[in-house]
């Protein structure tokens, strides 16, 4: 958290889920992020199914299928890794 304040990323905890979208939106915005962002519901329905310790990045499939699991993170984090995979689930 005090990264967080360092760095002026403060943002107030969603108390609805346009609150939630608008905040991934300003995320992807300011950091230039571009891989897809996905965003979990109120209830934290995805992380409480897909959530990992230490944290990892996941392809869910159209099946809600797991297609990829990353190594623990965030050193363990290839994003390169991902598109590859995304493009293997378009063409199928």
């Amino acid at each position: 958290m005090a990264q967080n304040v360092k760095d002026k990323v403060l943002i107030a905890d969603p108390k609805t889920l346009a609150e939630r979208n608008r905040a991934a939106k300003d995320f992807v915005q300011d950091f230039k992020f571009t891989l897809p962002v996905l965003v979990d519901t109120l209830d934290d329905i995805a992380g409480k199914a897909y959530a990992g310790w230490p944290d990892r990045l996941y392809v869910v499939d159209a099946a809600g299928k797991i297609a990829y699991v990353g190594d623990p993170g965030p050193r363990g984090f290839k994003p390169a890794e991902i598109p590859p995979v995304l493009k293997k689930l378009a063409e199928k």
